[in-house]
């Protein structure tokens, strides 16, 4: 029955399994290398989730000598959303993932294709007869209704949902039964004919996991949709085989398929990959943690990161600090080497949860971003404005040179500056010296007066030059201060406060607030120097002006 039964429900199905390994065979690698594959759903949504695999699977491959490719999972037209592979390939390239093969934007590249699940149906089809023909598979008839009723029987008995065993009414339908609901038109899905015992355990070792029991699958559930197209479970399991993936890399909510997927396998006679099942990206939230969701955290979408500017560098050093816990102690020992010369290992990842920690990603910013030239910040931060920022692009361009040293100021030395985060940021940060909707944004500090501020200012005013010395410059501010009641010996002025109105620290941060409109920011002296003596003292009048 099964052969007259496969040639009945694929009729056009004329090639066998053995063209298609001929078609595909065994890849030529240097012993040890993996083959690894990324397979996002074309949703228009592209996650940390998706990087983080993404990560894994080319560390997984790259290290061991062996490729990595793009696979489009595209068998749900419902989710499919126009411009989703562009969104895909783009995102991960801009945090540095590039395929070796697989979609590109400008097609397929690589002998294993075509990439994209919707066309490939032919090879579903194929393999789908001959688990037909094997006896492992039959026509299921059964409607949306029916399973739904079915499901309700189920929950009223207490029983595991799901169509198997008592439940699978069409399992042993005979062959002529078969025919007179073709020849009615009814349509139908083809189900794996499970074999499994849900009461047995079978030792299985994951990647990542190690040594875990699973049970064997006993679900007969759809391998073909009934529009032909497979479902994921069979899609990918037909898929890995012909482009002879090695190591699978996914998220641990996989986890409760894995006997359907290893069944699949083991009927198809085919070897299986090796198995890596990720732990969620979680977050701590009152005290509790959860998986970081779509919904509720933004942070989630790789858009958050581009859109804040980010360097994509500081997002793939955090994420390798999730990937192995042992990452942050080789950087520290190895702080100019790249990331790709860690020795990472798959089964030294967490499989209880990796804690994502925004404050945590914005501190190895600032480590990595010390290690960047201006140039190369700067570079960045006009590539990053021209597409989210235009306003900041302008004020990029016009001020280059200027921003160059003025980002400079600090950063060298033993013990650098380390206050630049993501481009958002350091506009903020670096907005003062913009004359473009400059302001006065702080204060004066507490212990001066404006009565004091205007004589320490306009006696400021009077004694500035731009050709003076930083050691000049700051004799003067002591001079200053000391000729206004304040103190330039701190010392006294802890030991005595009461004698004086402020000490040095008080002045200085009037005169700056007065010229960059702040009470901290990098060197003055420096910062002058880069204005120009004609800025510096506008800016003074200006806020002398509003005192």
């Amino acid at each position: 029955m099964s052969k007259e039964l496969a040639d009945l429900l694929f009729p056009n199905v004329d090639k066998t399994l053995d063209y298609y390994e001929q078609m595909y065979p065994e890849r030529n690698l240097e012993k040890g290398a993996k083959v690894t594959r990324l397979g996002p759903s074309p949703t228009g949504f592209i996650h940390l989730g998706n990087l983080y695999g993404a990560l894994v699977d080319e560390r997984i491959a790259h290290l061991s000598g062996g490729p990595m490719f793009l696979r489009i999972e595209d068998t749900d037209d419902k989710r499919k959303v126009e411009g989703a592979e562009e969104l895909i390939i783009n995102s991960l390239k801009f945090f540095g993932i590039e395929f070796d093969e697989g979609v590109t934007i400008d097609g397929y590249k690589g002998e294993y294709g075509p990439y994209t699940q919707s066309m490939r149906k032919e090879i579903y089809q194929t393999a789908a007869k001959f688990l037909t023909e094997k006896g492992c598979a039959y026509p299921s008839f059964v409607t949306e209704e029916e399973m739904a009723q079915i499901r309700e029987e189920q929950e009223k008995a207490g029983v595991n949902p799901g169509y198997y065993g008592e439940w699978a009414k069409d399992r042993d339908l005979t062959l002529d039964e078969i025919k007179a609901k073709l020849d009615a038109g009814m349509p139908w899905t083809l189900r794996l004919k499970s074999t499994g015992d849900p009461e047995v355990a079978m030792k299985f070792k994951d990647g990542i996991r190690g040594e875990i029991n699973v049970r064997q699958n006993n679900l007969d559930v759809v391998v073909l949709k009934n529009n032909g197209i497979p479902t994921y479970h069979f899609a990918h399991v037909v898929d890995d085989h012909f482009m002879r993936v090695t190591d699978v890399v996914r998220g641990e909510e996989w986890l409760s398929t894995l006997p359907i997927h290893l069944e699949l396998f083991f009927q198809m006679g085919w070897r299986r990959p090796n198995y890596n099942h990720t732990a969620h990206l979680m977050k701590t939230e009152d005290g509790k943690k959860r998986k970081l969701s779509k919904r509720k955290d933004p942070e989630l979408s790789l858009e958050y990161y581009m859109r804040d500017g980010y360097f994509p560098q500081a997002v793939t050093e955090y994420l390798m600090t999730l990937m192995n816990s042992n990452y942050e102690e080789w950087r520290m020992k190895n702080p100019d080497k790249s990331y790709a010369e860690f020795p990472f290992k798959a089964k030294n990842m967490s499989s209880s949860g990796a804690l994502f920690d925004l404050n945590k990603l914005n501190d190895i910013s600032k480590d990595v971003l010390v290690r960047l030239s201006e140039e190369e910040i700067l570079k960045f931060m006009l590539d990053w404005s021209n597409k989210f920022d235009q306003k900041a692009h302008d004020l990029l361009t016009k001020y280059y040179d200027e921003l160059i040293k003025l980002l400079a100021i600090g950063r060298g030395g033993k013990k650098p500056r380390k206050d630049l985060v993501n481009c958002t940021q350091i506009m903020k940060f670096i907005g003062y010296y913009f004359e473009e909707d400059f302001d006065f944004v702080d204060e004066l500090p507490e212990r001066v007066s404006k009565e004091d501020a205007k004589l320490i200012l306009k006696e400021y005013v009077d004694g500035y030059s731009q050709e003076d010395t930083n050691e000049e410059w700051f004799e003067k501010v002591k001079t200053i201060t000391d000729a206004h009641g304040f103190t330039s010996n701190n010392k006294e002025f802890k030991k005595n406060p009461e004698a004086y109105k402020g000490n040095i620290t008080d002045v200085s941060t009037a005169i700056r607030v007065a010229v960059v409109g702040r009470q901290q920011s990098p060197d003055l002296w420096s910062i002058q120097q880069i204005m120009g003596k004609d800025r510096v003292l506008n800016r003074i009048e200006k806020y002398l002006d509003r005192l």
